[in-house]
C-alpha cells in the first residue's frame, strides 16, 4: 500500500515580505482524508492554503504533493497537478450562467465527455443548481452560489480540494447543510482539506485536525480526540473545561 500522503507540509516558514507568518508548520493528509485546519482571526489559515497554492512563497521546509515537490511552483503549475480550491466568500463568475461556471471548472480538462457527464453528476450531488442551470451566477442566493463554487472546483478533478471557510456568510440552517455535502463528497473518494473557525461543525465531519494560533500549530489530533480536548473546549467549542 502506498504510504504517500496525498499533501504534505514539512516544517514550512512563510514570510510577508521580512514579516514571518507561519512557523515551522507540518500538516500532511492521506488518500481519502477530511482534514481540518481550525483557528481564529487572523491565525494564519487561509495564508497555509496560499502557501499551499504558491501564492506566498516559504523561507524553509518543503510542501509535497504526491510525493512531487510544489514549493517554487507557480500556482498555475500547482493547479494543474490536482489542487483545487473553492475559496472564501465563494467568487462564482456572477454574470456567467450556472453552466457555464460549471464548464469553466473543467477548462483544464481535455475529456469532454467525460466532463459532461460529471456535470451531470454535480447536478445530481447539488440538484439546486439543477433548477438554474441557464440563470446568471449573480441570482443564487449565498447557500447556492457555495453548492457552486463547490461543484466548480470538484468538475476539475482534483486529487485534493482546498476549501476556505465554507460556513463563512451563511445562516446556521445553510451551515449545516453545507457540512453534510462536504462530508458526501469526501465519502464519494474526494480528499478535502477544510480551513474553518467554526471548529465544533468541522470537527463532526472531519477524520482528523490542526489548530493554528499566530502562525503555529499548537494542536494536532483525530478529530474526535479534538472535541474532548480542554484546550479546544475552553477556547473554540464554548465549554468551560
Amino acid at each position: 500500500m502506498d504510504s504517500t500522503p496525498i499533501l504534505a507540509l514539512e516544517n514550512v516558514d512563510t514570510y510577508y515580505g521580512s514579516i514571518q507568518v507561519l512557523y515551522d508548520i507540518t500538516i500532511r493528509i492521506s488518500d481519502g482524508e477530511l482534514v481540518c485546519l481550525l483557528g481564529g482571526n487572523a491565525s494564519g489559515k487561509s495564508t497555509t492554503l496560499k502557501t499551499i497554492l504558491g501564492v506566498c512563497g516559504i523561507k524553509r521546509g518543503s510542501i509535497r504533493l504526491m510525493g512531487e515537490r510544489i514549493d517554487g511552483k507557480p500556482t498555475k503549475h500547482i493547479v494543474a497537478r490536482g489542487v483545487a480550491i473553492v475559496p472564501e466568500n465563494r467568487r462564482i463568475f456572477p454574470r456567467l450562467t450556472v453552466l457555464e461556471n460549471l464548464e469553466m471548472g473543467a477548462y483544464l480538462r481535455t475529456d469532454r465527455d467525460a466532463v459532461k457527464s460529471d456535470i451531470g453528476t454535480m447536478l445530481d450531488l447539488f440538484p439546486q443548481l439543477k433548477e438554474r442551470l441557464h440563470k446568471p451566477g449573480v441570482v443564487l442566493s449565498g447557500g447556492e452560489q457555495q453548492m457552486l463554487a463547490m461543484a466548480r472546483a470538484l468538475l476539475s478533478n482534483p486529487n485534493i480540494l482546498l476549501m476556505d471557510e465554507p460556513s463563512m456568510g451563511l445562516a446556521p440552517l445553510l451551515v449545516d447543510r453545507q457540512f453534510e455535502l462536504i462530508q458526501e463528497v469526501n465519502r464519494r473518494g474526494t480528499t478535502i482539506f477544510v480551513v474553518e473557525q467554526n471548529a465544533s461543525m468541522a470537527l463532526s465531519i472531519a477524520d482528523r485536525g490542526y489548530v493554528l494560533q499566530t502562525g503555529a500549530i499548537v494542536l494536532s489530533d483525530t478529530a474526535q480526540n479534538l472535541l474532548a480536548d480542554p484546550m479546544m473546549q475552553k477556547a473554540y467549542l464554548g465549554g468551560q473545561g
